[in-house]
């Protein structure tokens, strides 16, 4: 399913799904490289965690930041509750089906295994709609991520993967090679841009402004990027979990800029913990951030700590090593030789940080999820679509 000359043919309407602030960082440069195509005609689609005071609210730093929202599905309540997600995926089929018929949606574009994601494919699937996915084909144990993932592959119609480990992986799982298109880490793109901007006299000086604005004191003093997701412990053992995190940062010497979890089940927890940090000069804590900021931070940090993809994904391409605490990520494509592995305990966890610290990762122009120009990739898949029955119709190889 190469792309098709597409001249003369309308507009395709396409409908961009988003449910946290992490993924809507990844999917920024896929939606601006859309808005240059003629053909494209993208519709941004916000729900999940965006809309939760609990999780900041996210929802106004797409606004802020330049985009248009042309719907909204309100699917979480923010409770930490494992059957209150099974609910919020059936209140998200049916918002999301009520905005893609609204919004006269061709294309529905979802990335990755969160339930927004899920929701968005299922409800686009029974429509009768092409879904494009992004990230398909990875591997991470998470929660119930990997089933998630996979569930929205078979749902899927165009394949939009981040390497070529992924590709292979839906391959053997018998999607047909040509709806599998290798475009690279969305990710990396924003990295790439302001990575190369902070080499230069200039960004480089308003870097340090920013990093300073956001973190006053703190900038002079080493920090390491936490972010702890809750991983389907429940809230006692996230905590424990945290604490643990938290400590070995301590131990370390090290100051800590903390990210608020998602709102997976197990995340009061976290926030608990988050919410008792006493010594504000060690702290800065964030319940989000806008992606250019967390690239800003991650460009003068000493590393990255906790679970989060993140560390697994892009540490390479930010020049830092990521320390792995636990299992959520097990199985994911390594981006580089700076992912250090922790088990769940201070110990484990202050050992990877002392190694982090000893071994400080070198900027790699590419990784193994790309070179920074996956948005580029993923506009150009889509504007060369020509829908088809052959398309809409899932056939498998085996």
């Amino acid at each position: 399913m190469s792309p098709a000359r597409t001249a003369g043919k309308p507009p395709l309407r396409v409908a961009v799904v988003t449910g946290t602030r992490a993924e809507f960082g990844l999917l920024a440069s896929p939606l601006r490289e859309m808005r240059r195509r003629r053909r494209l005609e993208p519709r941004l689609v916000v729900a999940g965690m965006h809309l939760l005071t609990k999780f900041g609210r996210t929802l106004d730093h797409i606004r802020s930041s330049g985009f248009t929202i042309d719907a909204t599905v309100s699917m979480q309540s923010g409770r930490d509750d494992p059957t209150g997600e099974a609910l919020a995926v059936g209140r998200g089929v049916i918002g999301f089906a009520r905005a893609f018929r609204r919004l006269r949606s061709q294309v529905v574009m979802v990335l990755g295994d969160r339930i927004e994601a899920f929701a968005a494919a299922s409800a686009a699937a029974a429509a009768r709609l092409v879904v494009a996915h992004i990230h398909g084909g990875d591997r991470a144990a998470g929660d119930v991520d990997d089933a998630l993932r996979n569930a929205i592959t078979r749902l899927a119609h165009v394949h939009l993967v981040a390497s070529a480990d992924a590709r292979r992986r839906l391959l053997r799982m018998g999607e047909p090679a040509d709806r599998i298109h290798l475009v690279g880490a969305p990710g990396l793109d924003d990295i790439r841009a302001l990575r190369d901007t902070d080499r230069t006299p200039t960004g480089r000086a308003q870097t340090d402004r920013r990093v300073r604005d956001l973190l006053g004191d703190l900038a002079d003093k080493p920090y390491v990027l936490v972010m702890q997701h809750p991983c389907g412990h429940g809230p006692r053992r996230e905590a424990a979990i945290m604490r643990a995190v938290l400590g070995a940062v301590v131990q370390a010497d090290l100051a800590g800029v903390v990210l608020y979890p998602n709102s997976d089940p197990g995340h009061d927890g976290v926030v608990a913990v988050i919410r008792g940090l006493k010594d504000r000069g060690r702290w800065r804590v964030f319940r989000s951030l806008p992606r250019e900021d967390f690239i800003r931070l991650a460009l003068r940090a000493r590393a990255m700590v906790g679970n989060s993809s993140s560390g697994v994904i892009e540490s390479a391409s930010l020049g830092l090593c990521a320390v792995n605490v636990g299992d959520r990520q097990a199985g994911r494509l390594k981006c580089g030789r700076g992912v250090i592995d922790a088990r769940e305990t201070r110990e484990s966890v202050l050992s990877g940080l002392r190694q982090a610290l000893r071994r400080r990762q070198r900027v790699d122009e590419t990784s193994v999820y790309g070179d920074g120009r996956a948005g580029a990739r993923i506009a150009e898949v889509l504007a060369g679509l020509i829908i088809t029955p052959a398309v809409t119709r899932k056939t498998l190889t085996y």
